[in-house]
């Protein structure tokens, strides 16, 4: 080979990244699928709450549970849409049953995947399901806008296309919309498409891809003020029942809202102001 040829050779070489290393899914208990390029991070400590302070929840936390001790013991199990209300602990739930099923000696990975990086889910699914392991694919805050193409990566995670979804996958999505499109979008759909009614069935068919709908609704006042009670118990802070259902109330009230964000943002400043870190 002649010297320009060689230098030639070298230079794409230089140019063209080598090929990226297998993941090492021994690494965490948990990682976060990013791209450019294609890498799963693992996250040293996964952000959650014990799911005993997770209160107004009960069947959801149920029948998510089961499903997931289900999938981890290497039985059938559904995929699933948490959605409904702001803020009342739909991603906290993912989170807090994945320690939970681990803590009883399942071996679970848990991997974040987020929904713009859906157009690249089939290449992070070809790494899945190369490995023994069992994995909840979480992705959180889902919803489509209406000029948003996304939703038809995710029915390959959903549907798999011919090869399936990987046996040791599972997908748990959570959003604020139960068809995860905007109405208004769904209605464009019906006015404007040549045959409506096939159009708006292809994207409000996309939630019933999930096997499992659990909806989460706002907490009522006692439900509220049992959150706060528990956050208090959990982290040693001590305040009279009368002051902390008073000052309770009123940061809701100023807030406009009463959910389990609102609950621990007051728990947050109720914490400090007694000096105890958490």
């Amino acid at each position: 080979m002649s010297d320009p040829l060689i230098r030639i050779a070298e230079a794409l070489e230089r140019i063209s990244p080598a090929p990226p290393a297998a993941p090492d899914l021994n690494a965490a208990e948990a990682f976060v699928w990013h791209t450019a390029p294609d890498r799963l991070e693992p996250v040293a400590k996964v952000a959650r709450v014990d799911i005993s302070l997770l209160v107004g929840v009960n069947r959801a936390r149920d029948i998510l549970l089961e499903n997931t001790r289900h999938f981890a013991s290497g039985l059938p199990a559904n995929n699933a849409l948490l959605w409904g209300a702001r803020g009342m602990g739909k991603s906290s739930l993912v989170k807090a049953i994945h320690a939970q099923v681990r803590a009883e000696g399942l071996d679970l990975k848990l991997v974040e995947l987020a929904r713009e990086d859906l157009p690249s889910v089939q290449r992070l699914l070809a790494h899945l399901r190369a490995s023994d392991r069992r994995f909840v694919l979480f992705c959180d805050d889902l919803s489509f806008s209406h000029d948003d193409q996304h939703y038809k990566s995710l029915k390959a995670v959903l549907d798999g296309g011919i090869e399936g979804r990987p046996e040791n996958v599972v997908l748990y999505a959570t959003s604020n919309r139960r068809h995860l499109m905007p109405r208004d979008m769904i209605e464009n759909e019906r006015s404007t498409a040549i045959s409506p009614s096939e159009a708006v069935e292809e994207k409000v068919s996309l939630s019933d891809r999930f096997g499992l709908w659990l909806g989460f609704h706002p907490c009522t006042q006692d439900e509220y003020l049992a959150m706060i009670r528990g956050y208090c118990a959990a982290h040693g802070v001590v305040v009279d029942e009368d002051t902390l259902r008073a000052e309770a109330i009123e940061w809701q009230a100023t807030r406009g809202a009463r959910s389990g964000r609102v609950a621990w943002q007051f728990f947050t400043d109720l914490a400090a102001r007694h000096g105890v870190a958490i």
